[in-house]
């Protein structure tokens, strides 16, 4: 394992596979993401408008460059159909070294 230069792994919840599969494909096509896992069997509990909710959802584990997060998150804002969708970024403190020099160069640099 190494240490990981600055990258993150982001976590995205969507209704179906459909908007997963939408939003992996903007955030790829833009280079902002290397890979997106999408996750099906997530039921999620949450309050919203005074009540708590349950829904089923899927989760998208999207693996970028720190630096990217903001774009990342906006690019998901103007795709996704939530009026506030979760975007959640934790860092890659360590990993596989190709695995991380792969993500680093499947990713745009940071503009």
């Amino acid at each position: 394992m190494e240490t990981s230069p600055a990258t993150t792994a982001v976590y995205v919840t969507v209704p179906d596979k459909e908007t997963g599969k939408k939003i992996a494909s903007a955030l790829l096509e833009s280079r902002l993401a290397a890979c997106v896992n999408i996750i099906p069997g997530v039921e999620s509990m949450y309050w919203w408008d005074g009540a708590v909710q349950t829904d089923s959802e899927l989760l998208l584990m999207i693996k970028t460059r720190q630096a990217l997060v903001s774009d990342l998150a906006a690019k998901v804002q103007e795709v996704h159909p939530y009026d506030t969708p979760e975007v959640i970024a934790v860092p890659i403190t360590s990993g596989s070294a190709e695995y991380i020099r792969w993500l680093v160069e499947s990713t745009a640099a940071p503009s």
